[in-house]
C-alpha cells in the first residue's frame, strides 16, 4: 500500500536570466519522476496538471510541477507556443533534477501538452541518456520536426481525445516518424480542450502505467487505438 504522505517543496529554477516556479512532490521511494509543465495562466489547465500530478503521485510517481514561463516572462499564447523556448527551459529544469541529491538518481520522464509536446520530444531526441519516457496528452508532437521525431529513443506514449480528429491526425503522422517503442491511445468522448472526468482519470491511468513500465518493470505496457 501507499503511503500518501509526500513531501513538498516549492522550488524556483533558473534558466538563462529568468527563474521557474514550480512545486517538486516526492512521493515515498518513487520509482522516478515526472516533469509536468503547468499553466499558471489558465485556471482549467492549472486544474487539470494539478490532477494530473496528484494521480502520478498516488502511483508511486515523484513530479515536477514547473510553469515553463518565467516569472519575469510575458504569459501570452505567443511565448507559449514558442517550442524553442519551452525546450530550453524544460532542459533547465531537467539539469537541475539531475543536479538534486533527491532527484537526480531518479529515472526521468516528461509529460507535455500542447507546444510542450514538441519541445518535449526535442530534448528526448537530444538527450537519449537522460530521459527514460515520454507521454504526451493533445499536444502537436509533429510540430518537434521529422529529424527530432527519428532520433527519439524514450519510449513514447501519444494520448488524443476521439473527439480531436485533426489532432488524432498529427499524432498519427508523428507516431509514423518515430522510431522508438511508441504507442497511441485514443480517449473516448474527451477533447483537448473538454475533458470529462472519466476521461481526465484515463489520461492519469495510462501515463502512470507508460512511466512505471519504463522505469526499471518487466513489463511493457501496449495500447490499441480503435480502427
Amino acid at each position: 500500500m501507499i503511503n500518501f504522505n509526500y513531501a513538498s517543496e516549492p522550488v524556483l529554477i533558473a534558466s538563462g536570466k529568468t527563474r521557474l516556479a514550480g512545486v517538486l512532490e516526492l512521493a515515498p521511494n518513487p520509482c522516478g519522476i515526472v516533469l509536468c509543465p503547468h499553466d499558471g495562466g489558465s485556471r482549467r489547465l492549472s486544474a487539470r496538471s494539478n490532477y494530473l500530478a496528484d494521480e502520478l503521485r498516488r502511483a508511486g510517481l515523484a513530479t515536477l510541477l514547473l510553469d515553463l514561463l518565467g516569472l519575469d516572462e510575458d504569459h501570452g499564447d505567443e511565448r507559449r507556443s514558442d517550442i524553442a523556448l519551452l525546450g530550453t527551459h524544460m532542459g533547465a529544469a531537467m539539469d537541475w533534477l539531475a543536479a538534486e541529491p533527491e532527484t537526480r538518481k531518479l529515472a526521468l520522464g516528461l509529460f507535455g501538452t500542447g507546444s510542450d509536446a514538441a519541445a518535449a520530444l526535442q530534448l528526448a531526441a537530444a538527450r537519449p541518456g537522460q530521459v527514460a519516457a515520454v507521454v504526451l496528452r493533445g499536444g502537436r508532437p509533429d510540430l518537434a520536426g521529422a529529424d527530432a521525431l527519428a532520433r527519439v529513443r524514450a519510449p513514447t506514449l501519444l494520448i488524443v481525445g476521439e473527439q480531436d480528429r485533426a489532432v488524432i491526425e498529427f499524432n498519427r503522422r508523428a507516431l509514423d516518424q518515430l522510431s522508438c517503442e511508441k504507442d497511441l491511445a485514443v480517449i473516448r468522448g474527451a477533447t483537448h480542450r473538454s475533458e470529462p472526468q472519466h476521461a481526465l482519470h484515463e489520461v492519469a491511468r495510462l501515463a502512470a502505467r507508460w512511466f512505471k513500465g519504463y522505469f526499471g518493470s518487466v513489463a511493457r505496457p501496449s495500447f490499441r487505438p480503435p480502427a
